[in-house]
């Protein structure tokens, strides 16, 4: 197996770990918050809302796989290209919108499923490419 086949692997395993960690956090950082309730854009009510989620249990699992998002996402950064990490990754949009109608039922318009739509075909379209252009980081990989 060659380098740039290797590469393309191990960034594709790293993004769609982003992609996990980041739809994960990001499903219990809204159930962690619909059980907090609406936050009132007061002083008291900030206040409020902090407190609470500093104590409730599913905003701390969620910030965990935030931070997961945010480590694989620093990691795949330090070997791939911006340009092609990001929007690769954009393909958690998609994920996104998918659980928010199955797992939260929320309902998407036609509009926006067009619109999910057009970032997969995006992310299709930049999937085909190298993740790394840049000679620098080319030969900086060779000298590990």
């Amino acid at each position: 197996m060659g380098r740039e086949s290797r590469l393309r692997i191990k960034t594709l395993v790293m993004v769609l770990a982003m992609v996990a960690c980041g739809t994960v956090g990001d499903l219990l950082l809204k159930r962690g918050m619909m059980q907090i309730g609406a936050v009132q854009l007061t002083p008291a009510g900030i206040s409020t809302a902090f407190h609470a989620s500093l104590t409730n249990y599913t905003v701390w699992i969620a910030i965990f796989f935030l931070i997961g998002f945010m480590l694989t996402n620093m990691t795949v950064l330090s070997w791939a290209d911006y340009s092609f990490v990001m929007p690769a990754s954009a393909i958690g949009y998609a994920v996104i919108a998918f659980v928010g109608v199955t797992v939260l039922g929320e309902t998407l318009t036609p509009r926006r499923w067009f619109g999910v739509a057009l970032i997969c075909v995006g992310v299709i379209f930049v999937g085909q490419t190298k993740p790394r252009t840049t000679e620098m980081a080319a030969s900086a990989e060779s000298v590990q």
